[in-house]
């Protein structure tokens, strides 16, 4: 497999591609839980147009459960519109501390698909860095990835970006598993392409169990 464009391109595409599907499926848990509310409303019109009472705090919260998903798919809805403007400029100056925020909020629904829960501790000031965003992305989901293989049996991933002296780092922490899963495929070609891209580097402390993301100031230097 080459590590030019085309590969680049094959792993931006299943990126956008896995969190857009996962985005849908969240979208539409938020609305069928507010359908099914929705309904009960209508039950409860019902009752009223044939004179039965209904308790008032029944129906606050009824109202309460629509408007907790309509907070919640907008939330999602914020996320993803994040996520697709990650791709308008090619290099641009980023905070990597919201850029590990978002893709620990576009990563939840999959990692708890895996039984695994992420924590994320956001810097105390903003990491700036310039680089390709959508990129990055990527490569913290790539690492990500496999960070939740090596998560042990406490299931559990810590999350965190801090400034370096030419740079930033990506923590991956909590990984007790990392010991027992091969490194031999850590980082693999298509995380390699990725990081050539980006003037990045990634190293695993299996001591201390963690995976570390060094990022370059700027990109192209």
């Amino acid at each position: 497999m080459s590590c030019g464009w085309d590969v680049i391109g094959e792993i931006g595409l299943q990126f956008f591609g896995k969190v857009t599907a996962s985005i849908s499926h969240e979208i539409k848990n938020a609305l069928a839980i507010i359908n099914e509310n929705a309904g009960l409303l209508e039950d409860f019109a019902l009752m009223a147009g044939e004179g039965k009472p209904i308790k008032p705090e029944r129906l606050g919260i009824l109202a309460e459960k629509i408007t907790r998903q309509i907070r919640r798919a907008d939330g999602i809805i914020k996320n993803m519109n994040t996520f697709a403007h990650s791709v308008d400029e090619s290099v641009k100056s980023i905070d990597v501390g919201e850029t590990v925020e978002i893709v620990t909020l576009l990563s939840h629904r999959l990692a708890s698909m895996r039984g695994v829960s992420l924590e994320p501790t956001p810097p105390p000031r903003p990491v700036m860095i310039t680089t390709n965003p959508f990129f990055l992305m990527s490569l913290v989901w790539l690492c990500l990835d496999f960070a939740m293989d090596a998560a042990g049996e406490q299931k559990s991933v810590g999350l965190g970006a801090e400034e370096a002296e030419n740079g930033a780092r990506v923590r991956f922490t909590k990984l007790a598993g990392l010991k027992e899963v091969s490194l031999d495929r850590f980082p693999s070609e298509r995380q390699r392409a990725v990081l050539n891209v980006l003037n990045a580097k990634v190293a695993t402390n299996v001591t201390d169990g963690e995976i570390v993301i060094t990022l370059s100031k700027d990109m192209d230097r």
